[in-house]
């Protein structure tokens, strides 16, 4: 009894201090997540003018969308084999994946190897970002997921701000190719600090046969001792077992509509993402001026995510990403017209404050909707699915940018912006009347 006691204490004062070490290192992982991502559109500019790589619009869009298709696979494996073969390899696979690939497009010599770089890059980084995502989930303080969730976004966006000011500072000078280089960091920085520090998850450890490390790792960390509920099932059919559960009756039509949400929000952050520089010269603006966008809104997006938990964690993560899908919408229809300068740096910013948190509200509303053991899975389908919106997102860019249209292409993702609204706001109607998912954690024990 003073065992459980204990553990019950312990969790209810686990704070952001006791697991920063967890936190901070998801949150450098996925700023070079960010970083790499971003790379591509700090780029565009220099790569579109090189005339040895043979890039055009139309071809850069394509290479976009080898990139999300590559984030498409690499997040449906990870969020499907991280319960089967851990969070630390699978975090340190993918680091190296988007690593090598930018190490590919530095080398490339024309745009089909470019191409493959991005794929494989791809690959990586479609890997990371639901494997993070579960972690902070399963090691935030109670009541805070939410603000973890958008403390993590935060490195994303530094990441994109990053890249931008790479791009700004070398590549006009030194060429594009060492702004690549400059991807291949993270498997230099990243991987060491993950393999000595990173903890394993104690669901998965436990599922693994290895209790007393489980025991040992939710102990030093104030997490619930796991047992069979929270702990995902073993092997092959333990994987088939956790994608049915996402139908199961409390969830069965909340998945789709979670997807569709997914679909729009990464539409939107990998579109924009890739192609406001190119919109914003359309429109009118300057080169150093719409290269300078990107870090704006990225800029707008990290005050976004810390806002957005802050305000989740009290109101919920559903009525803040329908609320900020609108107001994105508001955003992305304003910037159709030619504004003073300085008032497009303002639009751009305030866009940048609810385009990013509004997806990653829906990563907080996913993590909600799905109990512990499926947590994982749930995130990866959620994230890959989404990515179908992210391959959309730069090959509809490239093709509207090809056309000259720059209006055209803000008033897409301001629809976009109003269908995962909508999506999301039917999350909580989907599930009303379901059976509540609740999981009652394991007593503590004495570690054998």
């Amino acid at each position: 009894m003073a065992s459980s006691q204990t553990s019950q204490t312990s969790v209810q004062s686990r704070s952001f201090r006791s697991v920063a070490a967890v936190i901070a290192l998801c949150w450098l992982a996925v700023f070079f997540d960010g970083m790499d991502v971003n790379i591509y559109g700090a780029t565009m500019p220099h790569l579109l003018a090189d005339d040895g790589l043979g890039f055009s619009p139309g071809i850069a869009g394509t290479v976009g969308s080898w990139t999300t298709f590559g984030m498409l696979i690499g997040a449906l494996l990870a969020g499907t084999l991280t319960d089967w073969l851990g969070r630390k390899p699978l975090v340190t696979a993918s680091v190296v994946l988007f690593s090598l690939g930018s190490a590919v497009c530095a080398l490339a010599p024309s745009a089909g190897v470019f191409g493959a770089g991005r794929f494989v890059s791809g690959l990586g980084l479609g890997g990371l970002m639901p494997i993070g995502l579960a972690i902070v989930a399963e090691f935030a303080p109670p009541r805070r997921a939410a603000l973890a969730t958008g403390l993590l976004m935060t490195s994303y966006h530094a990441g994109g701000m990053a890249a931008t000011g790479i791009g700004l500072a070398v590549a006009p000078e030194h060429g594009w190719r060492w702004v690549f280089w400059a991807g291949v960091i993270p498997a230099v920085i990243a991987v060491p600090l993950v393999l000595k520090w990173l903890p394993e998850s104690p669901g998965v450890l436990y599922a693994k046969g290895r209790t007393d490390a489980a025991y040992a790792v939710a102990d030093r960390f104030g997490l619930d001792r796991p047992g069979t509920t929270e702990a995902p099932q073993a092997g092959a059919k333990g994987r088939m077992s956790a994608i049915g559960a996402l139908f199961a009756p409390g969830t069965r039509w909340a998945t789709p509509l979670l997807w569709i949400a997914s679909f729009a929000g990464l539409l939107l952050v990998y579109g924009v993402s890739t192609w406001l520089p190119e919109l914003m010269r359309a429109s009118g603006y300057s080169l150093t001026s719409s290269v300078t966008f990107l870090m704006v809104i990225n800029a707008g997006g990290i005050v976004g995510m810390l806002v957005a938990g802050r305000t989740a964690d009290r109101f919920g993560p559903v009525k803040v990403s329908a609320i900020w899908f609108v107001l994105t919408a508001c955003g992305a229809f304003l910037l159709r017209t030619h504004l003073p300068l300085g008032v497009a740096y303002a639009v751009v910013f305030l866009t940048g404050v609810w385009l990013f948190s509004a997806q990653t509200m829906v990563y907080a509303a996913t993590a909600r909707v799905y109990a512990p053991a499926e947590r994982a899975t749930g995130l990866g389908w959620v994230t890959g699915i989404g990515r179908i919106g992210a391959v959309v997102g730069p090959s509809l860019g490239g093709a509207v940018v090809a056309g000259g249209n720059a209006g055209l292409g803000f008033t897409t993702f301001a629809v976009a912006a109003v269908l995962g609204a909508t999506a999301i706001t039917l999350v909580p109607l989907a599930r009303r009347g379901r059976p509540a998912r609740s999981v009652t954690p394991a007593p503590a024990q004495t570690a054998a």
